[in-house]
């Protein structure tokens, strides 16, 4: 019999909220727990419109899948993202400013035909909502990119990175991310994927792992791991701060001890 999980004040673990309590655990409560608002930045707004656009390219006929319907896709995207978000409009000073993002997106989009032939595929899923419960108790939540499956049922898990690859020194977290899905994904459908693959749309590389489930059972128990890591944070009521490199692009600066600030007190009661 597993060990009841410990309460703490966050519901499920994503990808994202591990990573976030990695970096930072005081970064962690203030996105998980207190749930401060904060800015959306250009680059992460045009990392959703291509993942818009790549999601409804595969909507198409096969035939269709090509550079010139993908760029007639961005226009419309972007104008329901717009809808959905019009507090984005704030992000650009003048029309030449949104004409110059529009074009870094219209490039990334067109970089992915130089990676992939869309026409020859058939995904299961695309932006796949998974919610797993974990033997321990423990619930996993994540969005997957893209879940294509072979003729022979071999699964291969597509994430796309609007940015740059990162060298190998800097790899871990975009592996950390993808082996958290492939954990998913391996408990839901009970099937190790055969592939893992990360495309960095920034410059074309790609990154891939043939995962073992070996390998998947090291990364679930890491993932537990960090939950008990953040159990044990909860009960001490002490979120601290973990300076980085990453400081520079925190928006809660202000309220960060180490750089003079104070945080608000904890919710009461916890969500």
């Amino acid at each position: 019999m597993s060990t009841p999980l410990p309460t703490i004040p966050v519901s499920a673990l994503s990808p994202s909220r591990a990573s976030d309590f990695l970096q930072c655990p005081l970064l962690f409560r203030f996105r998980a727990i207190d749930r401060l608002p904060e800015k959306p930045s250009a680059a992460a707004l045009r990392g959703t419109l291509v993942h818009a656009v790549l999601e409804r390219l595969f909507e198409l006929p096969a035939e269709s899948r090509t550079p010139r319907t993908a760029a007639t896709l961005l226009e419309p995207q972007w104008e329901l993202l717009r809808a959905e978000r019009p507090e984005s409009m704030e992000l650009f000073a003048d029309d030449a400013a949104l004409a110059a993002w529009l074009e870094e997106a219209q490039v990334l989009v067109g970089r992915y035909f130089a990676m992939e032939r869309p026409e020859l595929l058939e995904p299961r899923d695309r932006e796949l909502r998974l919610d797993v419960t974990m033997e321990s108790g423990l619930r996993l939540r994540g969005y997957v990119d893209r879940l294509d499956v072979a003729p022979g049922g071999q699964i291969r898990v597509v994430d796309y990175k609007t940015g740059r690859s990162p060298s190998r020194r800097f790899e871990d977290k975009a592996r950390f991310q993808i082996f958290f899905y492939a954990v998913m994904i391996w408990r839901e459908y009970g099937e190790v994927p055969a592939r893992l693959q990360l495309m960095y749309l920034g410059d074309g590389g790609v990154r891939w792992y043939e995962p073992t489930e070996d390998e998947l059972r090291a990364a679930e128990a890491e993932i537990l791991g960090i939950w008990n890591d953040i159990a044990a944070t909860a009960r001490s009521g002490v979120w601290a701060p973990r300076t980085s490199k990453l400081c520079g692009w925190c928006e809660h600066q202000a309220l960060c001890p180490e750089f003079g600030g104070t945080p608000p007190p904890l919710p009461s009661p916890l969500p």
